[in-house]
């Protein structure tokens, strides 16, 4: 049995008439009664009443042709449903993402898009996270990826890694010379941000629970924020991912933040009517291509740097 057979039994049982289904099915009508002959007897039924006219299909042959249009219509899925993919994995995607992110991800999701998607034209742009949400909710962007929880009801969040922060000392601190700090050691510490400016605050001098990494660090440049360590001395605070952006000299100079161990998860956001899955799901394998696996397993939320 054939699908071209169950086309020609749903044609005769459409025209009522050997003839005119043999027609517009392109044959004979001793051809297409041979081949529905030879599919009556594979299966052992009589599909088609001969003798009635018009055409009329047995009991058993009628449920036949029933289940062969049920078969056909699945069939025909198959090309629109490679087209709509195909149509879905092009044209433009606009991602809004933070800036501490964009040295980790971004280049990783260029090279996987262009190797993978390129009929995807991709369109990134840094911004705070404030402005993130209201773009997509605007409308302006397609997907945001920021810190979560993104605490917005018209937005939809899928967490994608989870990272722990690190201290990074310069030589001629005396925290130097410590295998780890504990959070509430940092408190009495000054600490190189970059917010309205690069400058240095006191943790102390904020109220408790106030300073937080993305607060402070939102529009900062990690990789600047070291080099002015390097420079001038003093400590910041990096994201682990980006311990592998530095060089390997200057590993030294990382401590691990202990009691608590603090960390944030990074998430994608889109638009709650948001219907491009198969771009969401592009950008998120994307992201699982960059992020080691550790990252990603268990993501959940511990608490923000909170000082």
């Amino acid at each position: 049995m054939t699908l071209q057979q169950l086309r020609y039994i749903t044609a005769i049982a459409d025209y009522k008439h050997f003839g005119k289904a043999a027609e517009a099915c392109g044959l004979t009508q001793s051809t297409l009664s041979l081949m529905v002959k030879k599919m009556e007897d594979e299966l052992d039924v009589r599909i088609f009443d001969r003798d009635s006219h018009p055409v009329e299909p047995t009991e058993i042959g009628r449920r036949i042709i029933d289940q062969a249009r049920v078969v056909l219509y699945n069939m025909q899925q198959i090309p629109a449903l490679i087209h709509d993919e195909k149509e879905a994995l092009s044209g433009p995607l606009r991602i809004a993402h933070i800036s501490t992110v964009a040295p980790v991800l971004i280049p990783g999701i260029f090279k996987y898009m262009t190797r993978t998607h390129p009929a995807i034209t991709l369109q990134v742009e840094e911004m705070l996270s404030a402005t993130i949400q209201d773009k997509l909710r605007k409308a302006e962007v397609d997907m945001g990826i920021l810190t979560g929880p993104v605490r917005d009801e018209g937005l939809l969040e899928i967490p994608l890694y989870t990272e722990k922060f690190m201290a990074y000392v310069s030589p001629g601190h005396p925290f130097f010379e410590r295998d780890s700090i504990r959070s509430e050691e940092l408190l009495g510490q000054s600490v190189w941000i970059i917010r309205d400016g690069i400058r240095q605050i006191y943790p102390a001098d904020v109220k408790r629970g106030e300073f937080t990494y993305e607060r402070y660090f939102e529009g900062g440049r990690v990789g600047l924020l070291i080099q002015i360590v390097d420079d001038n001395g003093g400590l910041t605070l990096i994201p682990e991912t980006h311990t592998g952006l530095i060089m390997y000299s200057q590993h030294k100079c990382l401590r691990p933040i202990v009691d608590p161990v603090h960390s944030r998860t990074i998430s994608l956001a889109i638009r709650a009517d948001y219907i491009h899955e198969a771009k969401l799901n592009a950008v998120v394998d994307a992201v699982r291509g960059i992020i080691p696996a550790g990252l990603q397993e268990n993501v959940i939320r511990r608490g923000t740097l909170k000082l």
